[in-house]
């Protein structure tokens, strides 16, 4: 009974172990996504708040709040932390899998 559950442990953790990898492998993908997203982001937010603060002074005042909210979704507090509260997440549900199987 022992020899049985060794050797189902055993192939549990050789076909968890591409699932773990393949999730390790996408969330370095991804990080490396969300840099390079966020550096461009972080450039055309400020453009965005730069009109923004222009439409303010000249413009209509509710194309300035609108420009605004969206250089601040645009901005790295906006949309890339999203991302990046998700792939955090993503990376504990791998620690959790390699906890579980590996224990």
């Amino acid at each position: 009974m022992r020899a049985l559950a060794f050797l189902l442990k055993l192939l549990l953790k050789i076909l968890m172990a591409p699932v773990i990898l393949a999730l390790t492998l996408f969330v370095w993908i991804c990080v490396g996504i969300v840099y390079i997203s966020g550096l461009v982001l972080g450039l055309i937010s400020t453009l965005c708040a730069l009109w923004g603060v222009f439409q303010l002074i000249v413009g209509p005042r509710h194309n300035g709040v609108i420009v605004l909210i969206l250089a601040f979704l645009l901005s790295p507090y906006g949309l890339p932390l999203a991302a990046i509260w998700l792939l955090g997440k993503l990376q504990d549900l791998k620690f959790a899998i390699q906890d579980l199987i590996y224990g």
